[in-house]
C-alpha cells in the first residue's frame, strides 16, 4: 500500500497547519493583534506551556503563515522572539489583505476629502506598535513596518542620508492605473511611521514602474537616530 504523499502546494501546507485547533487559535490571535506578538502572550492566550507554544509557532512559520522576528532588547538576556503575519498570506485564512486595506484607505480619501498623503499618515499612526516596542533605531523600525505591509524593503546609508528601496509594490495593479494616489498613500504611511518613531524624516518617494518596483524612500537622520545608525 502506498503511503499518502505529503502536501507540497503552499495552500495545502497552510491548510494542514491550520487544521490543528490550537495552531488556528494562535494564528487568529496574531492576525487580530495587528502587531508583533510574543511567546509569553500566546501561552496565556491558549493555556499551554512555553515549549508547546513554540512548537506550534514553528509549524506556522514553516508553513509560511507567520514570520519570526526579534523584539528590541530591553535589558540583559537574549532578545525575545515575536511573531507577525506573513505578508504574502494576507487576504487568505481570514487575514486582511493589501487590497482590502487599500480599499479602506481609498474610501477614507473619498469620505473625508483629505489628500491621500494625509490619509496614509493617519493610517500609520493608527497602527503604531506602542512605545515599549521601540528599539531606538528608527530606520530599522521603519524598514520592519514597511516589510509587514509587503514592500520587501532594503536600506542603504550615505552619511545622514538614508535610502529605503521598496522591492515590491503590494498595490501593483491599482498603482498602474492611478500611480499618484497610491504613491501618495505610500509616502503618507512612511511619513506617519517616521513621525511616530522620531529620529528620522522621510523627505520624498522616488517612484518607479510598479511592475518592476524599486521605488525609493529618500530619508535623512536627525540627531535622535544618528547614534543608532552609527552602531549598526
Amino acid at each position: 500500500m502506498t503511503a499518502p504523499r505529503e502536501a507540497t502546494d503552499p495552500l495545502q501546507v497552510q491548510a494542514r497547519a491550520l487544521g490543528d485547533p490550537t495552531r488556528h487559535r494562535i494564528f487568529r490571535f496574531v492576525v487580530d493583534a495587528e502587531r508583533p506578538v510574543g511567546v509569553a502572550e500566546l501561552t496565556d492566550h491558549v493555556g499551554l506551556n512555553h515549549n508547546a507554544v513554540r512548537q506550534h509557532l514553528a509549524k506556522l512559520v514553516e508553513a509560511g503563515l507567520l514570520v519570526e522576528g526579534v523584539a528590541a532588547p530591553t535589558g540583559r538576556g537574549r532578545p525575545r522572539l515575536q511573531y507577525t503575519v506573513e505578508p504574502s498570506v494576507e487576504g487568505r485564512w481570514g487575514a486582511t489583505g493589501p487590497y482590502e486595506r487599500l480599499a479602506l484607505l481609498l474610501g477614507e480619501v473619498i469620505r473625508t476629502g483629505d489628500a491621500p498623503i494625509e490619509v496614509g499618515r493617519r493610517a500609520a499612526r493608527r497602527e503604531r506598535l506602542g512605545g515599549d516596542s521601540r528599539s531606538g533605531d528608527a530606520v530599522g523600525e521603519l524598514v520592519d513596518r514597511m516589510a509587514r505591509h509587503g514592500f520587501e524593503p532594503s536600506v542603504d546609508y550615505d552619511g545622514d542620508v538614508v535610502d529605503i528601496t521598496l522591492h515590491r509594490c503590494p498595490f501593483e495593479t491599482v498603482a498602474l492605473a492611478d500611480p499618484d494616489t497610491v504613491c501618495q498613500l505610500h509616502l503618507g504611511l512612511a511619513r506617519g511611521t517616521a513621525d511616530d518613531l522620531g529620529g528620522l524624516v522621510v523627505d520624498e518617494l522616488l517612484p518607479r514602474d510598479p511592475r518592476r518596483a524599486q521605488c525609493r524612500l529618500r530619508c535623512h537622520l536627525t540627531d535622535d537616530d544618528r547614534g543608532a545608525a552609527g552602531s549598526g
